[in-house]
């Protein structure tokens, strides 16, 4: 059983715990009420450089639900995954998380951005458990116009990953790139929301254990499409897209709910950060995704 202790996550009284998964020690928080008192159980899956940390805006605008937030191996406070880093190392060890922190199968997964992709990888290994999928990466990002960028991007972390190490990390953690990084995802225009997305970026985006997992869960993270595996989503999935999003375009994701037949909910304003942009909207689409008793009708896609 995971060992836990008590501890405190911003706005959120938490219980801080870790894990033995495949091998490696993951760390996870549990935040909410207990299993019997809560109105569901959510099981986070955060995106590519992030960490629990992400999608705690959502979570402290739901204090009646238990949401179980892991920091995704070789990020935060999880150790690497002595396997590898690619999506099937990643898909893995999702199932095995579920099957400690869930076995019976009964709490619903939220995957944001990368998140998305771990969890599509093979929709199976989720078992009977309801999906979300927030700002999905729809399109493959070695094709169409974003696959010169993305070229780009590998060649960014294949180089921090080759340097001498002082120089790499560097590199990697430059406050400058992460500041380009978090400008192109931010599509706010109130400044004091801008301004504190680019405080959690820096805070949080280089908690990243060592130079090759980041370069193996780059690659990762552009070598599949959620749109490649549209068939095999259950129709208990529900997507939610920004509509200004630059990295998971919402022509990709128009195309990936109807090849899927899936609601799509679309938050107008806001690109690939849904979470720290518009969390209030994100938490009504989830609350309203708990209380449903039924499959999703297909004909409530959103615009």
């Amino acid at each position: 059983m995971p060992s836990s202790a008590l501890a405190a996550t911003p706005e959120s009284p938490s219980l801080a715990r870790t894990a033995h998964v495949l091998g490696s020690e993951c760390a996870w928080w549990e935040i909410g009420p207990s299993a019997g008192d809560a109105r569901a159980t959510v099981v986070l899956v955060h995106g590519f450089r992030g960490t629990h940390h992400g999608l705690l805006p959502v979570v402290e605008r739901l204090p009646d639900v238990r949401f179980l937030a892991p920091d995704l191996p070789g990020f935060g406070e999880s150790q690497p995954l002595a396997s590898g880093h690619t999506l099937d190392d990643y898909s893995a060890w999702l199932e095995a998380f579920l099957q400690e922190v869930d076995p019976n199968g009964t709490a619903i997964v939220l995957g944001h951005s990368f998140g998305s992709l771990v969890i599509a990888r093979r929709p199976v290994a989720i078992g009977d458990r309801r999906l979300v999928l927030v700002n999905p990466i729809a399109a493959p990002a070695l094709e169409g116009q974003q696959a010169l960028l993305t070229k780009l991007a590998i060649f960014y972390y294949w180089l921090g990953s080759k340097l001498p190490e002082s120089a790499g990390r560097v590199l990697l953690s430059h406050p400058l790139i992460t500041r380009v990084m978090s400008e192109v995802m931010a599509k706010t225009t109130s400044k004091p929301l801008r301004a504190w997305i680019h405080a959690e970026h820096e805070r949080h985006f280089s908690d990243f254990s060592d130079r090759d997992t980041l370069l193996a869960a780059f690659r990762a993270s552009v070598s599949d499409s959620v749109l490649a595996h549209a068939h095999e989503l259950p129709a208990s999935t529900a997507l939610i897209a920004g509509a200004l999003d630059d990295i998971a375009p919402l022509e990709a994701q128009l195309e990936l709910a109807r090849l899927a037949e899936l609601p799509l909910h679309v938050i107008a304003g806001t690109g690939h950060l849904v979470h720290y942009e518009t969390p209030i909207a994100a938490a009504r689409l989830l609350s309203e995704f708990i209380d449903e008793n039924s499959t999703p009708d297909d004909s409530e896609h959103s615009r």
